[in-house]
């Protein structure tokens, strides 16, 4: 494997919610940084104070001179400043999450996690969906090479554009981790858990199709109480989702790693019902820990559960009450399909992902 130095861009790791993108882009540096010659170095805007808790830069982070707005105007709009005339050689730049900044004379790498924002304009504001349509231009008409989690995505990317001997899907990964009979208990009294539930994780916007999920758990047969982690987002009104259903429903909010890795093993079903995703990290997250999974076909979520999951139509609030039932309501299934995901969860490692990364990078040296 050849050595070389790639400037990674991490400003997503200082959103006021990181998602995916950040969450990704972090888990795969480290094990980049980690288990391959590659020396990483973060890129990100000026700032007056760290990241949030949810997504830390796992390498050194070098800051440009401008804060975020200003600088992804520059880059997006007059292609600078540079990266190297902060950090240095590099011999690639990657783009991790949105922006794509100038590469001078080093190759430039990009990652793209869905084209939602062109399918689904109505869930984003004006202004976003015009900075990420000048970035997949600025994509297609400059990166060496495309890197997307799903087959999913790029045959979307395709579809529109961008030339497929550029396109390599590079996959997620998960790690898996035992849950004992003490976190189990600590965790059930520490958010008063019902003996059995559902259970939904993600950050709230109106893709993830949450209003059709209350909808569904209230129409289906078993009547489970629903609980929603994550934060907050935009678009959604949480507390207008959990009030006045017809079951329980109680958003937990953004809970720690270690208590949601606990969430995902008690769970009965993990129901993901999402309109649109790039990946869909969750699904994945729960089949690592031996849950059930229903989620929406035809999507990258159903690519990532495969057989090891039920497929749903997530726009037929009749569909997916349908599937939580014939997962619910059937313990040899659910069993079934637990043991099936985690078989396939522990095939797609982070370690995997930062090999696949490795060689695109190699690939393109110039």
């Amino acid at each position: 494997m050849a050595d070389g130095r790639v400037g990674a861009i991490v400003e997503q790791c200082w959103h006021r919610v990181p998602g995916g993108t950040a969450v990704s882009a972090v888990l795969s540096l480290a094990a980049l940084a980690r288990h391959s010659d590659w020396e990483v170095v973060g890129i990100a805007a000026s700032h007056r104070g760290p990241p949030g808790e949810l997504a830390v830069p796992p390498v050194e982070v070098c800051h440009m001179g401008l804060g975020r707005v200003a600088l992804y105007e520059a880059w997006h709009r007059f292609r600078r400043p540079s990266i190297q005339s902060r950090a240095g050689r590099l011999d690639v730049v990657h783009a991790t999450g949105g922006v794509i900044p100038p590469s001078g004379d080093a190759a430039l790498v990009v990652t793209l996690h869905d084209l939602a924002f062109l399918h689904h304009p109505e869930h984003f504001n004006r202004r976003g969906v015009a900075f990420m349509s000048r970035a997949f231009e600025l994509a297609k008409r400059h990166a060496d090479a495309v890197l997307v989690p799903s087959e999913h995505t790029a045959d979307d990317c395709a579809s529109h554009g961008l030339s497929a001997d550029r396109l390599s899907v590079v996959p997620w990964g998960v790690t898996a981790r035992a849950v004992g009979e003490r976190d189990r208990s600590e965790v059930r009294s520490r958010y008063r858990l019902p003996p059995r539930f559902l259970l939904w994780a993600g950050t709230i916007e109106p893709r993830k199709n949450l209003k059709s999920l209350v909808s569904a758990v209230a129409q289906s047969q078993t009547r489970l109480p629903l609980l929603l982690v994550g934060p907050g987002g935009w678009g959604v009104d949480a507390a207008g989702l959990t009030a006045g259903s017809a079951v329980e429903v109680r958003h937990l909010g953004s809970v720690p790693g270690d208590d949601l890795r606990v969430l995902y093993d008690l769970a009965d079903v993990f129901v993901y019902p999402s309109l649109m995703e790039g990946f869909g990290m969750p699904v994945l997250e729960a089949m690592a820990q031996g849950t059930a999974v229903v989620t929406s076909g035809g999507t990258a979520t159903g690519e990532v559960a495969g057989s090891a999951g039920v497929l749903v139509d997530p726009t037929s609030v009749d569909s997916i009450a349908a599937g939580i039932d014939s997962v619910a309501g059937d313990d040899a299934l659910r069993e079934e399909l637990g043991t099936a995901g985690a078989q396939r969860a522990g095939t797609m490692t982070w370690e995997r992902t930062a090999a696949e990364i490795a060689v695109v990078y190699n690939g393109v040296l110039k």
